[in-house]
């Protein structure tokens, strides 16, 4: 406190003094804890990290729309594999270009050069993916247990161990 005088105390903080005078702040869960994230480096937006970790959301959402198009076009592939038909495959390119266009047309974030998928490919790439996965996994065979090989260094051993004839 500072002897100089009368202080001015805002309503907010008589309101923190009065309940801390009441105790009102005693057992408060984490007492006595370190508070987390102090002994990291300061990171101004450590809030907006630590809201995304809770609330177990993608940080591919917080991209800009031409660099999450991208990924989309990388992981097509991936994303289609789960389609139950070509038609729904090419339907799918289909909706991935009309966004490249418009992203083309009216573009937020970074340029980034997003060329339209070729749904006829696209098509082809998965009815070749599900074409090399089997219908139904086959039980594996059994392993032929390993033939145990002698190493060479053993077997000079024993040479110079007999004496020569």
């Amino acid at each position: 406190m500072n002897d100089h005088g009368p202080r001015y105390e805002s309503a907010v903080d008589r309101a923190i003094r009065e309940a801390q005078e009441r105790g009102e702040f005693d057992d408060l869960p984490g007492k006595g804890k370190p508070l987390p994230g102090l002994d990291g480096p300061d990171d101004e937006l450590w809030w907006v990290r630590d809201y995304i970790r809770r609330e177990g959301l993608s940080t591919e959402d917080l991209l800009p729309e031409s660099l999450q198009l991208r990924k989309q076009v990388e992981r097509l592939d991936e994303t289609v594999a789960g389609l139950p038909s070509a038609r729904a495959v090419r339907d799918h390119v289909v909706e991935l270009n009309r966004q490249i266009r418009r992203a083309r047309i009216m573009p937020s974030g970074p340029p980034v050069v997003l060329r339209l998928v070729d749904p006829d490919q696209a098509v082809a790439r998965w009815e070749a993916n599900r074409s090399a996965k089997p219908l139904v996994s086959a039980p594996a065979p059994a392993a032929e247990p390993p033939t145990r090989r002698r190493s060479w260094w053993r077997g000079l051993g024993r040479r110079a161990a007999r004496p020569n004839r």
